[in-house]
């Protein structure tokens, strides 16, 4: 699977690349052949928003989620 994880308005530092990386692993075993994911993450003053998509055999699942915390945001998309 390929993980591409970009941010806009802000640079993604190696410990968000892997927080996404590992809550993304769960969801990934829900669904097989996975074969990539693209997250954007933007940050402004008082929301943050994480989106995600992910290619599957056949289907494209788009989800996003916005919080005060990045960390936050992130969780409520995995969930």
């Amino acid at each position: 699977m390929n993980l591409n994880v970009s941010g806009h308005q802000f640079d993604v530092t190696p410990a968000i690349r892997k927080y996404v990386n590992s809550k993304l692993g769960r969801v990934i075993r829900h669904f097989d052949n996975v074969i990539d994911a693209h997250v954007i993450l933007s940050v402004n003053k008082l929301r943050q928003k994480a989106e995600v998509t992910l290619h599957v055999r056949g289907k494209d699942i788009h989800c996003e989620c916005e919080d005060a915390d990045l960390y936050a945001a992130i969780d409520l998309l995995v969930d």
